[in-house]
């Protein structure tokens, strides 16, 4: 999980492991980040090779293509392929870019 906290701090943008504590979430904007499942390798009955799956969750309070740029070039820099989508938050008035990418190993430290 390492490289990926790496990169989030490269962003410049505030960051939690799935969310801020209660009453501790930063203006906008701001990222959650998870680790939500792996895509593992098997080779002899057991795992051969890690992947996991990451989810870099993208919060603002209006659409900023600057900052989904900047977000974007960090992980290009890093040769990540990722898939983006967007949703609004009606319920919290903020728009979420997501963006999903596996990397191998995380939990090897």
């Amino acid at each position: 999980m390492e490289k990926v906290v790496e990169m989030l701090q490269e962003m410049k943008i505030p960051f939690a492991y799935d969310h801020f504590a209660e009453g501790e979430s930063p203006e906008p904007p701001f990222i959650c980040y998870l680790l939500p499942g792996s895509n593992n390798f098997a080779a002899d009955g057991k795992v051969y090779f890690k992947i996991n799956e990451v989810h870099i969750e993208l919060y603002t309070d209006f659409k900023d293509l600057d900052l989904e740029k900047r977000v974007e070039d960090i992980l290009d820099s890093h040769d990540i392929f990722y898939n983006k989508s967007e949703t609004w938050i009606e319920s919290e008035k903020l728009y979420e870019v997501l963006y999903i990418f596996e990397m191998e190993g995380l939990n090897d430290g």
